[in-house]
Parts: structure tokens; C-alpha cells; sequence
């Protein structure tokens, strides 16, 4: 189904147009009122992807793999019903996702034995990857402040069978002082202004978009980080990731931590396995960004894929 994209908040394109490389800002609009194919991955803690394609095949679903992820596959939107009732759905041996949300747990390569923290964890997408990641092996500490999300994080760790796996309702921005230097691994999914999710189709998912507000997500983005920096021990790794474009909530954020922390994080070089993305930005609306703010990744939209920025860092040890 496509719609015209005119009904975006013409501020948000003439920033998109700042944004995306030369040559990539129509088809990208274009995208935003289209509808992607369903996504989803199995389940490792409780089943195989090659047992998975099987058991779906013979119930008339012809998927499409995802040669990056071998745990990752692709339906029409519209079988989502027909893939809700299948028993694997609700056994909990398969996780409906988007393909760019599943990127930040694979880049943040959590191992067997490690204790892992998601700071912003609900609904539970990328927690219960982690698990399947570390093989039921090791701790993760999943947190959510949001008492119904919450909820709705517990019932999918539960139903994922991630044992593994402990649940916090606090304050993200206070974990960071609770358990300093904890954590081998943190992943930030920080809740953002999600941009990479709009769709002209449904009006609500950009209705409330302003600057203002994507200032105030950025202030809150940079405490968050903060804390999740503080709660990696020196030598471990965190990615932060949001899925919006805007610079403040992604280069800005990155830029003022790398700035405050001086010497004591590094940012890691990405690079992903797939042909859309770019290198974050040098700089947004005058400021010049820390030249590391390259390091990190920028998704670009495709008809599989939704808008997401992510970066890795590093701590370092301290002298």
C-alpha cells in the first residue's frame, strides 16, 4: 500500500534531506509509505533455524532467509495472523522482530559466562536475542522503569524460556551508581524519537514529532549512556542504538559522552555485513561532532529494513 509521504512534518524531511547521502533521500522517503515484510528469528534456546524453515514449510509458509543472520527470516506482512496461531509462535520458538532491531545484540557478541545488562530492556526483542546469543549461559540483568512494558518484558522472557535471565523496574539512569564497573557487556537501546519507524500510513506514529522533543529524548539518551558506561567493567564493551535518524539522539549524544569521559571510553569501528548503512556524521547544524563519532553506523532504510543507529564503545582500562 503506498501513500503519499507529504503528510511527514516537512521539518523532519528537510533534516532527512541533511541526513541521508546524495542520491538516497526520495527512494528513502518513498519508504515511508510502504509496508515491509514480516521478520522474525528462531529461537536458539529452544530451537534450530534449520529444524524452524521445516516445521513452517510443511504448514505452507515458503520463507525468505536473510543471508547476514542464518537465525533470521522473511514473510508477507500479511501472514502475520496465520504465523501468530502457528505452534512455534506461541511455544515461544520463534521472536517476530525487524531485522535492523536485531543488529545491536549481534554486534555486542555477548559469550557464554558473561554478565550482560540491558538498561532499557522492555519489550524483551533484543534481551531474550541475548540469551540465545550466550546459550542460556551466564547472567543478564534486564531493566525497564515502564511498570507495563515491564510486564510484557517478563511474559516474553518467560515465554522465550531465557532462564538466564534477571528482571529490574528501575531508573535506568541510576543503574550506572548501583553496580559500577559490573557488567562485561551493556547494550543501551535507548528510547528515542523513533523516527525509522514512521509511517504515513499511521498518522500516530509521527504525530507528536518536534525538535523539542527529540532534544528532551536526547537529554535523557546521553544520562542513560552514562549509566551503562559506568556499569561496564574496564576492557568491556557497550552498544548504544536507537532507531532515529536524528543527529541529537545519535552523533550529539555520542559526541557529549566521548567529550565528558575523556580517554576513559573509546569508540569502536563498525562496520555491518549488508550494503545500507553509512558512517555517523562529522557534524549537524553548525557543530563539529568528535572525529571518533565516525566510528558508529547509521541503517539506512530499505523495503526490508527500518532507519537505526548504533555504536559500539569500548572502556578502557584505567591508568
Amino acid at each position: 500500500m503506498h501513500k503519499s509521504s507529504h503528510s511527514l512534518p516537512p521539518l523532519f524531511l528537510d533534516r532527512l534531506r541533511e541526513i541521508f547521502p546524495r542520491g538516497r533521500y526520495e527512494a528513502s522517503v518513498r519508504l515511508f509509505a510502504s509496508e515491509r515484510p514480516l521478520t522474525f528469528r528462531a529461537n536458539r534456546l529452544k530451537e534450530t533455524p534449520e529444524r524452524l524453515r521445516e516445521e513452517l514449510k510443511s504448514q505452507g509458509f515458503h520463507l525468505g532467509r536473510v543471508s547476514w543472520y542464518p537465525d533470521a527470516f522473511i514473510l508477507p506482512q500479511e501472514l502475520t495472523r496465520d504465523l501468530q496461531r502457528a505452534p512455534a509462535y506461541q511455544e515461544g520458538r520463534l521472536y517476530i522482530q525487524g531485522l535492523s532491531s536485531m543488529v545491536p545484540a549481534l554486534i555486542l557478541d555477548p559469550k557464554p559466562g558473561e554478565d550482560v545488562l540491558d538498561l532499557t530492556a522492555a519489550p524483551g526483542s533484543k534481551t531474550t536475542q541475548l540469551a540465545a546469543l550466550m546459550g542460556g549461559e551466564g547472567g543478564i540483568l534486564a531493566n525497564d522503569n515502564n511498570r507495563v512494558r515491564f510486564f510484557k518484558l517478563k511474559a516474553n522472557v518467560e515465554l522465550m524460556g531465557a532462564r538466564n535471565v534477571s528482571l529490574m523496574c528501575a531508573y535506568g539512569e541510576g543503574l550506572g551508581r548501583k553496580f559500577p564497573g559490573r557488567f562485561d557487556r551493556v547494550l543501551v537501546d535507548a528510547p528515542c524519537s523513533a523516527e525509522g519507524r514512521f509511517d504515513t500510513n499511521e498518522p500516530r506514529t509521527y504525530r507528536f514529532w518536534k525538535p523539542a522533543k527529540v532534544r528532551e529524548m536526547a537529554r535523557k539518551q546521553t544520562r542513560l549512556l552514562f549509566s551503562g558506561l559506568k556499569a561496564l567493567k574496564a576492557g568491556g564493551r557497550l552498544v548504544y542504538s536507537t532507531c532515529t535518524y536524528a543527529p541529537e539522539e545519535n552523533e550529539g549524544v555520542l559526541d557529549k559522552v566521548i567529550t565528558r569521559m575523556n580517554g576513559e571510553v573509546e569508540l569502536e569501528d563498525l562496520k555491518l555485513p549488508f550494503p545500507n548503512w553509512m558512517r555517523g556524521l562529522k557534524g549537524w547544524e553548525g557543530k563539529t561532532f568528535h572525529p571518533t563519532v565516525e566510528k558508529a553506523v547509521r541503517i539506512l532504510p530499505t523495503h526490508e529494513m527500518e532507519g537505526f543507529f548504533i555504536a559500539a564503545f569500548r572502556r578502557n582500562p584505567s591508568n
